[in-house]
């Protein structure tokens, strides 16, 4: 799999991967993607973009972050923060920072700990979904029948619409899709 925007941040990458590397994580490749873990648990991995570079820590919601540089990657992320770079010279003025944020994820690492997740039963079902639920017995045990991951995205992805017309267009497109048990983004097999 090709990584878009990988030569363009390739020195930021290489950077990164070494201060992981001196933290005595170890380097694979997963989703394509530099991934540093330790004891075979994932801690961060290094995410090129379109217009920056970024290291992201898989559990850093529970870093101390007292530099206050940790970002959610999107408005529902829950466990994951990233700090996003545009240049290897920003890495460098914060080289002992990340080295202490990848400490903290080790000592989180093997402390247990995990994140705190909203379940998918917490969030809000919009009312033009679950007036396709209520009206369709069918559709509803499909829906009830999705893994949580599925229900929450099709929740997120329908609610996000601004006007009511536009979350019962998104709901009407998403009833196939329910009822063939498929995610929203899922290909037939």
């Amino acid at each position: 799999m090709k990584v878009p925007y990988a030569k363009k941040w390739q020195k930021e990458t290489d950077k990164l991967r070494k201060i992981a590397l001196d933290c005595d994580l170890t380097a694979e490749l997963k989703w394509g993607k530099p991934c540093f873990t330790f004891l075979k648990k994932n801690v961060a991995i290094v995410i090129p973009l379109k217009e920056s570079c970024a290291l992201a820590f898989f559990k850093g919601a529970l870093l101390k972050d007292p530099k206050r540089i940790l970002q959610k990657a999107g408005e529902h992320t829950q466990a994951g923060r990233w700090i996003k770079f545009t240049s290897v010279k920003e890495i460098a003025s914060l080289r002992s920072t990340l080295t202490d944020y990848l400490y903290e994820a080790i000592e989180i690492e093997e402390s247990g700990k995990k994140v705190e997740l909203k379940k998918v039963s917490e969030y809000a079902i919009p009312e033009e979904l679950q007036a396709k639920l209520d009206e369709n017995a069918i559709l509803r045990a499909a829906f009830a029948a999705l893994t949580p991951g599925r229900r929450k995205f099709y929740i997120l992805h329908i609610s996000s619409a601004k006007q009511s017309k536009t979350r019962a267009a998104r709901a009407e497109k998403c009833v196939p899709l329910i009822l063939s048990g498929r995610g929203f983004n899922e290909r037939p097999n």
